[in-house]
């Protein structure tokens, strides 16, 4: 027995110095297989056709290190269409293999800092990856031309310097940045289609985020299939209206008691401002189980948490978290995590489900 014990220490010794000695080669051949997996990759090659939703930021402007900030993609066919972009959302849209060069546009539902942070990233990582000759479409509220032209003057320098290191014919000059395209609801109406083309219809709604105004959500619908996001808002009944009938809701969501708990605690560790931002930010937002009620009020098949309010980085909080939720709504919710991937394909019923990252 001790020869055994003594033969098998010498066998992991040796196997540990061997992979010391060859650490370099190892290293570099690992490497080199991870570069031709990541260039290989063809995320939306592998899709049906259809409406693919991918959860590329479920945080919000509260720290919470396993979300990006608000970011959610919708893939139509081969066109992908972004829906707000929070910090370090583009990141996560790299490591799942979007190709950056098939953004056809950016849609803001309101120009919060946390919805907008990451703008100035996509517009250069559409622009490179792509080779572009026009500016990435931004659609939002009259006033994003604001944001926009104010991004591109930032970036300003930046855009010289790469067109100097790689070349016009790498990097186009006007393609460069983004291009504003402003909308406003006809007088009256509370929804407005703003793209259609190529079987794919955008229709913007207008959603309750007092004090910001305008705020919007959108619904999109391709081939038989229809998804509907909500933006942030307060509980609104117009979302169930838009949406009664669609296959899947992405609402927004904020838990009132647990937020009321960071109040208290923020109060009584003498954080005043605090105390006060987390006193007011449950007037904007919708509860999960009012979420719950409007996804029952819609009838919609499958119900997405996303922009969420506080931080949930324990699997075990969850059921906190959604506490009441199922009382309201007897569809299946998902609390919605970076990387998710949701897919429609065309003119079917189902809901296919995958995790990116």
């Amino acid at each position: 027995m001790r020869k055994l014990l003594t033969g098998l220490i010498l066998i992991l010794v040796l196997a540990g110095s061997a992979g010391w000695i060859f650490q370099k080669q190892i290293g570099e051949r690992l490497f080199a297989r991870a570069v031709e997996q990541a260039f290989a990759r063809d995320l939306i090659g592998n899709l049906p056709d259809g409406l693919h939703v991918v959860l590329c930021g479920s945080g919000s402007p509260l720290s919470d290190p396993s979300r990006a900030g608000p970011c959610t993609a919708v893939i139509a066919g081969e066109r992908i269409f972004i829906v707000d972009i929070g910090g370090g959302a583009v990141r996560n849209l790299g490591q799942m293999g979007l190709p950056m060069a098939n953004v056809e546009a950016l849609l803001l539902t309101h120009f919060h800092s946390d919805h907008i942070d990451g703008m100035g990233e996509l517009l250069l990582q559409r622009w490179a990856g792509g080779g572009h000759d026009s500016p990435l479409p931004v659609y939002g509220a009259e006033g994003v031309e604001a944001i926009v032209d104010g991004l591109n003057g930032a970036y300003a320098a930046d855009v010289q310097y790469r067109i100097a290191h790689h070349g016009a014919a790498t990097m186009p000059p006007s393609g460069a940045g983004g291009i504003a395209q402003p909308f406003a609801l006809p007088e009256g109406q509370e929804q407005a289609v703003v793209y259609n083309r190529e079987g794919l219809k955008i229709t913007a709604f207008r959603v309750n985020h007092e004090p910001v105004e305008p705020a919007f959500g959108y619904r999109f619908d391709y081939k038989g299939r229809s998804v509907v996001l909500s933006g942030d808002t307060a509980k609104d009944p117009r979302i169930a209206g838009i949406c009664t009938g669609c296959d899947l809701l992405v609402h927004e969501v904020l838990n009132a008691e647990m937020v009321g708990k960071m109040q208290a605690a923020a109060k009584q560790a003498g954080n005043a401002r605090v105390a006060k931002i987390m006193a007011d930010i449950p007037s904007y937002h919708a509860t999960p189980v009012e979420v719950a009620e409007i996804a029952g009020e819609a009838e919609t098949r499958m119900l997405v948490l996303s922009h969420i309010v506080p931080a949930v980085p324990l699997t075990y909080l969850e059921s906190y978290y959604l506490k009441g939720t199922a009382e309201a709504f007897d569809g299946e919710i998902v609390l919605g995590r970076d990387g998710m991937l949701f897919s429609l394909p065309a003119n079917k019923n189902s809901i296919d489900q995958d995790q990116l990252l």
